[in-house]
């Protein structure tokens, strides 16, 4: 038998060593696009379970009310006159339109709204959101066994948009799990259950794209932003992480459309269930009050009063007869910390200070003249209502001649009389300069310049005068009733 030449024998080897080398590359690359696959499929989130596991607690609520006779034709539709204003024109003209739900006679007939809610215990607590069931005569739950329910209102708190209802079954109640916000972390997965323009028992997901947002409507509620779809019916509804644990109550979109357009807010369930407890167990609601009025400090504003970065809460007015003033804070302090919490945006204070029990002290870290130190105030009672303050009309005067492009003149005493105002300058005009560049404009009240107190026209000049022309200085005004800091670069 002829013998395999040397040369020829070492070739097939090398050839077998390449085969088995390929081989096990394509073993490991099949392995890897496998597990890839795999991994990409767990990485997406699975809401089925959960949905099951909670849509239970969930329940549809619908009101009816008196309406007026403009708003007669808005009956039976699954929404009320403030969502229908939300949505675009031709929308309205459609829903308002002969013949969409006139009576005979012409009467005015019940005006009817719908939202979402969810139990937290077993005897039938509800919770959902105040303009769900404002102004309401009657009130019904529809649970998820399509069972029907009077609610009995139980009590309201305007100010975090939140309602506490009753219903009566006999039965323990299916309820959620109450879970914690203050764990939340920005971009993990949530989702909401809810009624969108009546479609019971919805499921719309997303992920929380913001915690802390102060809107303009209310700033004792630190919202959480999400983009999780929401619309009208919505609201009141629950929002879950993905333990199935409720951290939000769906409240609020943005809006230009009338629908959803990726920014919704919701309650955090730890401020919700604070005040669920109070009107519980009250009947009332209270929050902790401070008395000042404040601003966010921008760049301009953290280079003028020394800081190396913007941060905090600056003072623009404290209020007379409150706890901040019985505590000696002054305007033009900058709170950097609450209860050795430090503040990064001025809109963290309010929701610190209304979660601080009545009576109890608090103690702030504050900025003056460059230095920090320490402040204990005793927290007081938020009042309910504060009273509104106008601006009058400026009287002529003798003005001063324009510095810094600004003229202005003595305080008028009507103004005194009607703001309270005791000392300060009346802008008269401003013309092109560091002063209009600032923001500051005719009719306000120049009452600091540079930390320093303007009473007159003299204190004006005199200060103005002598300011460095290589810095920055703070510059606090009143207007319209409302003390505000302005940079101005001489």
């Amino acid at each position: 038998m002829p013998k395999t030449p040397p040369v020829v024998a070492a070739r097939q080897s090398t050839n077998l060593v390449t085969s088995m080398w390929a081989a096990l590359l394509a073993t490991v690359l099949m392995i890897l696009l496998v597990w890839s696959q795999a991994t990409q499929a767990r990485g997406l989130p699975d809401f089925t379970e959960l949905v099951e596991d909670n849509a239970g607690a969930v329940v549809n609520i619908s009101t009816t009310s008196a309406a007026p006779e403009s708003t007669s034709r808005l009956q039976n539709l699954p929404f009320d006159e403030r969502q229908l204003e939300q949505m675009p024109e031709f929308f309205q003209d459609f829903f308002r339109g002969p013949g969409s739900g006139n009576s005979e006679g012409g009467r005015a007939q019940p005006r009817q709204s719908m939202g979402s809610g969810f139990i937290v215990s077993r005897d039938g607590y509800v919770l959902t959101n105040n303009h769900v069931v404002e102004g309401a005569d009657e009130i019904i739950v529809r649970l998820n066994d399509r069972r029907e329910l009077p609610a009995r209102l139980i009590g309201t708190d305007p100010r975090s948009d939140m309602a506490v209802l009753k219903i009566e079954t006999g039965d323990d109640l299916p309820v959620v799990q109450v879970g914690k916000s203050k764990d939340l972390k920005v971009g993990e997965w949530v989702f909401a259950i809810g009624s969108p323009f009546g479609f019971d028992y919805t499921v719309t997901a997303g992920i929380v794209s913001a915690l802390g947002r102060s809107l303009p409507s209310e700033n004792y509620v630190p919202f959480i932003q999400t983009d999780v779809a929401i619309n009208p019916g919505n609201s009141g509804g629950p929002l879950f992480n993905m333990d199935g644990d409720v951290i939000g109550i769906n409240s609020q979109i943005y809006t230009r459309s009338g629908g959803f357009m990726g920014v919704s807010f919701a309650i955090p369930i730890d401020d919700a269930m604070s005040v669920f407890r109070q009107i519980r167990d009250n009947g009332s609601v209270s929050r902790g009050w401070l008395g000042v009025l404040i601003q966010e400090v921008n760049r301009d504003l953290a280079e003028s009063f020394g800081l190396k970065r913007p941060r905090g809460a600056l003072v623009a007015e404290v209020l007379g007869g409150s706890p901040a003033e019985a505590a000696g804070l002054q305007s033009g302090d900058i709170v950097l910390a609450y209860d050795g919490e430090e503040l990064q945006l001025s809109s963290e204070l309010p929701p610190m200070v209304g979660r601080t029990p009545i009576g109890e002290l608090a103690r702030l870290t504050v900025l003056r003249g460059g230095n920090e130190m320490s402040i204990d105030v005793k927290i007081g009672q938020l009042p309910d209502e504060r009273g509104a303050q106008t601006q009058s009309p400026a009287t002529p005067g003798d003005s001063s001649s324009p510095l810094f492009g600004l003229s202005v003149e003595p305080l008028p005493a009507s103004m005194t009389d009607a703001q309270g105002i005791s000392v300060g300058v009346l802008v008269a005009d401003v013309q092109g300069g560091p002063a209009f560049d600032a923001g500051i404009r005719p009719n306000d009240v120049i009452t600091e310049i540079d930390r320093k107190a303007v009473t007159s026209v003299a204190d004006f000049r005199n200060i103005a005068g002598n300011l460095a022309d290589d810095r920055a200085v703070p510059v606090r005004i009143v207007r319209q009733g409302r003390a505000l800091y302005l940079v101005m670069k001489p």
